[in-house]
């Protein structure tokens, strides 16, 4: 993407409002907290922008074994209790670091309601606990699992999908390729804003600081998640550099205000090159974590609105 010499202008006023808000507030970037710091401080502000969460009939707490003997937590959410019901596997975002289903329950929630389907919201260990590839094998380990007791939970094993946000997105374009090597058939990987490249990317400059999250935050989350150099250059964590033949379907939502545009859009791409199809959404003037924004900003609820829709006719398809 091309981008202006004052990418301030793009914001829209209400997106201004809030970053001019949460630089009022003066508090220290996330990149001078220690990693609990930057948990704790996640948990507690992740849904001060975020509608309020619907009411499920479903709310349950599993627990998935994974590959190295650990047991992780899941919330399943689904509006009624229906037999059969497709179900999303949800990776929420924050760097690999931060965020847990808690801190992503109101989006969710309303994605499981306006896509009328389950969504299954995964506690993957995070970092600096946890290093790659951990996150993603638990990823990847929660879907083998669902694939295997989907029916037993009511839920439909011939229309599941994976999405996630950010670091969530990522974990989502990896599982997608697992997948699809393992056989596993998904209706749609569904992506808000992944990181994609092992380089930076020119959005990383224009927006790198001011934009909510920064090009020092994302090297702060990256140094916890990936602190061997190398490893930003496997595939499963740069999906850019995988082939792509043959991996379910996509739909991306990216903000146009954000480090990671234009490495949303080079995934699009490399996808549609491979022959995949690919519904690609840039909603104008907003920044990272916008989804979780939707009582102030409107963008939010069209992007959940957009990404019910693409599920929906996901799981409508034969």
């Amino acid at each position: 993407m091309s981008h202006p010499r004052n990418p301030h202008s793009l914001l829209t006023p209400a997106m201004r409002d809030v970053l001019h808000a949460i630089a009022k507030a003066g508090r220290p970037p996330i990149a001078l907290l220690s990693a609990e710091q930057a948990k704790q401080g996640y948990a507690l502000g992740a849904a001060v922008l975020d509608i309020n969460p619907q009411k499920m009939a479903r709310d349950e707490t599993l627990h998935i074994p994974t590959r190295d003997g650990a047991t992780i937590r899941a919330k399943l959410w689904a509006e009624h209790a229906l037999p059969n019901l497709p179900v999303l596997l949800y990776f929420h975002g924050g760097g690999f670091t931060v965020g847990s289903p808690e801190t992503h329950e109101a989006l969710c929630k309303h994605v499981a309601h306006l896509a009328q389907c389950a969504v299954l919201s995964l506690d993957y260990r995070l970092a600096p606990e946890h290093t790659f590839p951990t996150a993603h094998n638990d990823a990847f380990d929660a879907l083998q699992w669902l694939a295997s007791n989907a029916t037993n939970l009511g839920l439909d094993v011939t229309r599941m999908a994976i999405g996630g946000d950010s670091a969530g997105g990522t974990l989502t374009t990896a599982t997608a390729i697992a997948a699809r090597d393992a056989g596993i058939a998904l209706k749609l990987q569904l992506m808000f804003y992944p990181g994609c490249s092992p380089e930076y990317m020119p959005s990383a400059h224009t927006f790198e600081k001011g934009f909510l999250l920064e090009k020092a935050s994302i090297e702060y989350f990256y140094n916890h998640y990936v602190p061997n150099l190398a490893d930003r250059h496997d595939k499963r964590f740069s999906p850019l550099l995988a082939d792509v033949t043959g991996v379910a379907p996509a739909w991306l939502g990216l903000a146009e205000c954000d480090p990671l545009v234009d490495e949303g859009v080079a995934y699009a791409d490399h996808l549609r090159m491979a022959g995949v199809p690919v519904d690609l959404e840039i909603y104008k003037g907003v920044v990272h974590s916008f989804i979780q924004m939707g009582r102030v900003i409107p963008e939010a609820l069209t992007a959940h609105a957009d990404a019910a829709r693409a599920l929906r006719h996901a799981f409508a398809t034969s």
